[in-house]
Formats: structure tokens, sequence, C-alpha cells
């Protein structure tokens, strides 16, 4: 049919191109790609849409996590920014009190940081008396004397992300962790472990490999509840534009690669998704430790 509706209308056969004529095409690079994506046309107010998953595991009793998370779209046509508070900590297994330590410390940090943050939310004139970092760094101060007093003698991981139109500030202590995640399955963490088998990895003294069997990969140099001198690792980074911002306790990555949770998060059909088969795939790996995921977007 086709064939016969050109003859209709008197087409008439090309000739092929010659060598000298012949387009260059060269397909773009990843970079380009993503520069060509942030750039596109987008629906204000941008916003954080985010999922969450969690689960016991399969060997653990109860579990000792707790996340939190939080998105608000401020949109007009004066002011228009998204704003974001995502937290994951894990309590430290074998002690008493880790998930009352781990609630504590999500709960005290998010309602340190929404009380300092009301007053800008609701009024974009008014201005903070403080940095971010600094909001941060104070937040965590009193989440460590919350979880002195409210579970002595535990302990607690704390991954927390702030998130402002397009930057992030994150507070970091323990070993859950937070990454940064690009389309097509790219990706790299964004914190560094504060645990003993870490440390020897980064004075060269193990490789990799064998810091993922060592005998002491759970045992912490750094955590909150744990001393009275506290040094959190406090930093701003943008957030990912067309990518994804994912956090997660150490029931997630310990037994997952890198390169599967990329994978799993760039491929999935929604955030929702990506957390649910994030959770089956570490519980289909034994599942020896309580997990728990945020991954976040930013709305384009």
């Amino acid at each position: 049919m086709k064939k016969k509706f050109l003859n209709l209308f008197g087409a008439k056969k090309t000739k092929p191109l010659s060598e000298q004529h012949k387009p260059d095409t060269i397909p773009l690079s990843d970079r380009q790609i993503d520069e060509a994506l942030a750039n596109a046309l987008h629906i204000e107010p941008q916003q954080f849409i985010y999922g969450c998953g969690q689960s016991i595991g399969k060997q653990r009793e109860h579990n000792e996590d707790c996340i939190f998370a939080l998105s608000i779209a401020i949109g007009g046509e004066a002011t228009s920014y998204p704003f974001g508070l995502f937290i994951v900590a894990d309590g430290m297994g074998g002690h008493q009190y880790g998930e009352v330590a781990s609630a504590t410390a999500a709960r005290t940090l998010a309602g340190h940081i929404l009380k300092r943050f009301h007053p800008t939310l609701v009024n974009p004139s008014t201005s903070m008396d403080e940095s971010i970092q600094e909001l941060m760094r104070s937040a965590i101060n009193e989440a460590q004397k919350a979880v002195t007093q409210a579970a002595p003698g535990s302990g607690t991981t704390l991954t927390a992300a702030l998130v402002l139109g397009q930057q992030m500030t994150i507070g970091h202590v323990g070993d859950s962790r937070a990454y940064a995640i690009h389309p097509y399955g790219r990706g790299e963490a964004l914190t560094r472990d504060h645990s003993l088998v870490k440390r020897l990895e980064e004075l060269g003294q193990i490789s990799s490999e064998e810091a993922a069997i060592h005998p002491q990969r759970n045992v912490l140099y750094r955590a909150l509840g744990q001393g009275e001198i506290l040094e959190p690792d406090i930093f701003t980074a943008p957030f990912p534009q067309t990518g994804y911002l994912l956090l997660c306790s150490d029931g997630l990555w310990s037994v997952l690669s890198d390169d599967n949770l990329f994978h799993v998060v760039a491929s999935a059909k929604d955030l929702q998704d990506a957390c649910q088969s994030l959770v089956a795939a570490a519980n289909e790996a034994g599942g020896p430790d309580n997990i728990s995921v945020i991954v976040v977007k930013l709305t384009t």
C-alpha cells in the first residue's frame, strides 16, 4: 500500500548519497543527555517525590531502624522552591533500646530542623540566624543529647538530607549511607562509613573484598549515643538533577552491590517500586539485618 500511495503522487526513486555527503552521527554522551533533560521545559513548582521501604529482615526479631520523610512544595509568582527532609537511623544491634535510640534520633533531628525552618517556610522574607550546615549540626547535637537520655548505653546511626531547592545538606554519623544515582545506572556514595573496617580499608590495610567479609565489619567508631564528643560529617552538594538521592541502612547496602542498587533504582517504574524491589532483593540475599531505604527525585 505504501508503494502504491507514493506512485500516485509521482514519487521517484532517490539515489543513495555519495560517501562525501553522508552525514556523520555520533551518539550523545550521558552528560549531554543529562544536560538536555535538565534544560528541558518543566512545570512549576518543582517538588521532591519519594518512595520508602522497610523490612525487619529474615534474621532479626524486631526492627531497630527508623525512617523519616517529608516533602513540601511552595509555589507562587514570587517564590517557588521545594523543601525536603529525609532521615534514616539504624539502632545499634546487640544494645538495649536500639529501636528507642533510632526513633529518638530521627524525631529529635526532624523536630529541631522543622521548628527552626518553620518561620522561613511560612514567610520567605524571614531570614534564619544560622546557616543550613550550622542548623544541621545543632540538630544532630540535640539528637545526641536526646539519645543519651532516652536510651543510655545504646546508640544509633543517623544519615539525614535537608534539601532546599537544588542544594542538599547532609548530616551523617555511622554506617547508614547516602548515594547519588544518575540515569542509566551510574552513581556514587556521598557518605563514608564510620566503621573500623572502612577505616582499615581507607588506610590500605585491607582490600574492599576483605572488608566485605571481615568479622568486625559492623563495629562503628562513631555513632549517636556513644561518647560525649560527636563529630558528624556535614556537607552541602547539588541534588542530582535528573537522578535520585538514596538513603539506606546497612541492611541494604551490605548485601547488595552498589551497581545492583543503582540499576534497580534507575530501571524501576516508579520510586515506590524501586524501594519495594530493593527490600525484596535484600531479603532474597538472606536478609541478615533490618532493611530501610528512601529514594527521592526532584520533579522537572
